[in-house]
């Protein structure tokens, strides 16, 4: 029921949607005399902002096809090299560049897809050959595919480092922080030939004891019961996975909105602003984040469900709980993967100290193997997103993997 209403109401906003885009242009056009008068610009610039935040979105492209490197503009192309009914791995291949670090990104599966991290791909690329995890949207995976969990995802996780082979570096950016270093940790334990070098987790909750935030206090102030009666929807009838059980990614996105709603309000008036004043640079990047933002995916339940109870309510992890299929997950394990956490001083979804701990959790492994770096006055995003990740996280990152490679 709650998933056909968001349908019909989507259904009527792109309506609405078209006609405001319609009316806007008209608005705007140089052969309409109104677009001179004092309340044209203003009238129209309205239009522009309801007609961008009611339009329906789909799965955005990575759009990446050149990257420079050493001053030369290098063409990328992007292969999917291995598939899975829930997730492929992607590598974007520089023509005539090799040699460089294996660097695995995951992305994380929260709501949004793995273009999320365009920006994250885009520095990293010109130094590193990168692969990254483009996980699915559940309701387009057919019912006959079976489920997927968490333990799902740590196989994944291991099925594309062997794909990658030895000596591969992993980037995981917030969620997958946990199941990353579960990941290390199994590889770790089995002497695994193709576990990472190195491990880099930015802004994931892997004690969420540390610091709670909003939604680290939504998570544990309602019984398990409450998020399976409440947020978990069927997927209609007219998608490839319709009958599944999931964890919608309308719902996911409007816990987020709602949570910064002064923020996203006071963003989308300074758009209205530059549109009136023909500042049509500062509109669009405002439009191309919150392009992104608002295309969202959903999750299975039973991957929901199982990392709010892992994660989130019982901390499985930090408290030596955590097993895959069973077998206990040892941090202890991990005695020669060099790790490194960077949290963001202003992050409001992983607070300080949550990714930190996957340091303290790891007491076999050597100091030196051990780094954390505190990105100053950086919020969430901004850790993968942005001039202060291109400027001065990514280099941190880089000098990690270098240095260990």
């Amino acid at each position: 029921m709650l998933y056909n209403m968001y349908e019909m109401q989507r259904s009527m906003l792109a309506g609405a949607s078209a006609m405001a885009g319609w009316s806007a242009e008209m608005l705007q056009n140089p052969a309409n005399p109104f677009a001179y008068s004092a309340m044209g610009p203003i009238v129209a610039s309205a239009l522009d902002v309801f007609s961008h935040a009611s339009a329906p979105r789909g799965k955005p492209v990575f759009g990446i096809e050149y990257v420079e490197v050493d001053g030369e503009s290098v063409p990328v192309s992007v292969d999917i090299e291995a598939r899975h009914p829930f997730g492929q791995l992607k590598h974007f291949q520089k023509e005539g560049i090799e040699g460089q670090p294996k660097l695995l990104i995951v992305a994380p599966m929260s709501g949004h897809f793995a273009t999320l991290l365009r920006g994250t791909v885009e520095r990293m690329l010109p130094s590193h050959d990168v692969w990254v995890t483009d996980w699915r949207d559940a309701k387009t995976v057919p019912l006959s595919n079976g489920s997927f969990d968490l333990d799902d995802y740590i196989d994944y996780l291991v099925s594309f480092l062997e794909h990658i082979g030895p000596g591969a570096h992993m980037l995981a950016v917030c969620q997958p922080s946990v199941p990353c270093y579960a990941t290390a940790a199994l590889m770790s334990a089995d002497d695994h030939p193709a576990r990472p070098r190195t491990l880099t987790m930015m802004g994931g909750p892997v004690d969420t004891r540390e610091a709670p935030t909003s939604v680290n206090t939504l998570a544990t102030q309602r019984p398990h019961s409450w998020f399976e009666q409440n947020v978990i929807a069927t997927v209609p009838m007219y998608y490839p996975g319709a009958g599944r059980q999931v964890y919608p990614g309308f719902l996911q996105l409007a816990g987020f909105m709602s949570m910064n709603l002064g923020n996203h309000m006071i963003t989308h008036w300074e758009m209205f602003k530059h549109l009136v004043e023909g500042d049509g640079d500062s509109a669009d990047a405002t439009k191309d984040f919150y392009d992104e933002y608002r295309s969202t995916c959903d999750m299975t339940a039973e991957f929901y469900l199982q990392t709010i109870d892992v994660v989130f309510q019982t901390h499985a992890l930090p408290r030596g709980e955590f097993r895959h299929r069973g077998k206990l997950i040892d941090p202890g394990a991990i005695k020669d993967i060099a790790m490194l956490a960077i949290e963001g001083e202003r992050d409001d979804i992983s607070g300080l100290g949550q990714t930190k701990a996957a340091l303290k959790l790891s007491k076999g492994l050597p100091k030196k193997l051990k780094k954390y770096h505190m990105a100053e006055e950086v919020g969430h995003y901004g850790i993968f997103h942005g001039r202060k990740w291109r400027e001065r996280i990514a280099p941190v990152v880089e000098d990690w993997i270098a240095k260990h490679d």
